[in-house]
């Protein structure tokens, strides 16, 4: 057992410095990616979900969570370059947009996958689980 866990030291252990990379590059292409798939502006669908629920100003709010989904997808690449105190600032406030968007998603959309299979076999959960990730730990290695 020591000799295989000593092989995959030796074959990843220099990758390390990136792993961090791996998973902040995927949260923030993949939420740049679904707020991009909602243009042009205004998102219908989203749009008419809202409507369908009753939300105040469907299209306003259908707008800014593609521009927020963009934005957010953006931040979270953009804090990783950055140094220092803006970097971090700038990949938790996007953590925490990228928060507060999967939380409507989950009640306004996925109301019904609130803990139960459906919601732990999509990839919802891996943005909101890597979200919370980045929200706490900000750009700290």
């Amino acid at each position: 057992m020591n000799s295989i866990n000593k092989l995959f030291e030796t074959v990843f252990s220099p990758l390390a410095p990136f792993s961090l990379w791996i998973v902040r590059f995927t949260l923030g292409v993949s939420f740049f990616l679904h707020g991009w798939g909602k243009l042009p502006l205004p998102p219908t669908k989203l749009m008419a979900l809202f409507e369908r629920i009753g939300m105040v100003a469907p299209e306003l709010m259908a707008n800014l969570v593609a521009l927020g989904e963009i934005g957010a997808g953006a931040g979270i690449l953009l804090g990783g370059i950055l140094k220092g105190n803006i970097g971090n600032i700038i990949t938790r406030v996007s953590a925490l947009g990228i928060t507060i968007i999967m939380i409507g998603a989950f009640y306004f959309a996925h109301s019904d996958w609130f803990i139960n299979a459906k919601l732990f076999k999509s990839e919802q959960i891996f943005l909101f689980a890597l979200a919370l990730f980045f929200l706490i730990n900000g750009n700290k290695r």
